[in-house]
């Protein structure tokens, strides 16, 4: 996905935003940045990841998503390369706080050539405020220029998590293109996939991947 929007994304550092412990969308940034920084709200989230990191027993098997990434990159045979590519990559995960000035308080993170945000931002946001309000503060993580890319579901009301139901930040196409054109980015590209699969644990209608640049100071 690095490639196919804007020719190249690539950089020295990459933040990654995104909800949960997986890293399967990682797989594919290692090979464009030198350092993954990850950002998570929850203890638990940052627990389960660094057990994976540590390669400790009980970790999440993404043995899986390695495997399909090599495939994709027709080397499916060194998915083990993959794995070990990824954990070397990312030297921290650290707990952020939105409502901070420093989401990553008291450590000070150095300005990202790119950030990455996966299904974060219907999860977390209220409303049309915070959604504009959290790019904002993404803003404030990049260096002039720097890439922003962001993966969600649109026209989504809730998800569960295993029994549990949880409310979501609706939103559709429009909104999001604006929101972005509004805190300075330029959009470099902008992919809406329709909803094939049929569950009752979420009734998202599509996927949007948008990547866009944030604009440099004259």
């Amino acid at each position: 996905m690095f490639t196919e929007c804007t020719g190249h994304i690539k950089g020295n550092v990459l933040i990654d935003l995104s909800p949960g412990s997986y890293v399967h969308h990682l797989y594919s940034a290692c090979e464009f940045f030198q350092h993954i920084i990850v950002l998570k709200v929850s203890d638990r989230c940052i627990l389960e990841l660094k057990r994976w990191l540590d390669s400790r027993t009980g970790a999440f098997d993404w043995e899986h998503a390695a495997k399909l990434h090599a495939e994709i990159e027709g080397n499916s045979d060194q998915f083990q390369d993959k794995e070990g590519k990824v954990r070397s990559a990312i030297p921290h995960v650290l707990k952020c706080d939105f409502e901070k000035e420093n989401m990553a308080d008291p450590i000070v993170l150095p300005p990202a050539d790119c950030i990455i945000s996966v299904w974060l931002l219907e999860a977390t946001c209220k409303d049309q405020d915070d959604y504009i309000r959290y790019l904002r503060k993404f803003s404030g993580l990049l260096k002039p220029g720097g890439h922003i890319m962001l993966i969600g579901a649109l026209d989504m009301s809730y998800y569960t998590v295993g029994k549990d139901k949880f409310h979501a930040f609706t939103y559709d196409e429009d909104f999001a293109r604006k929101a972005l054109v509004g805190e300075g980015f330029v959009i470099d590209n902008c992919k809406v996939k329709k909803r094939t699969a049929v569950s009752d644990l979420t009734d998202y209608k599509a996927m949007i991947f948008i990547a866009a640049h944030k604009e440099k100071l004259i």
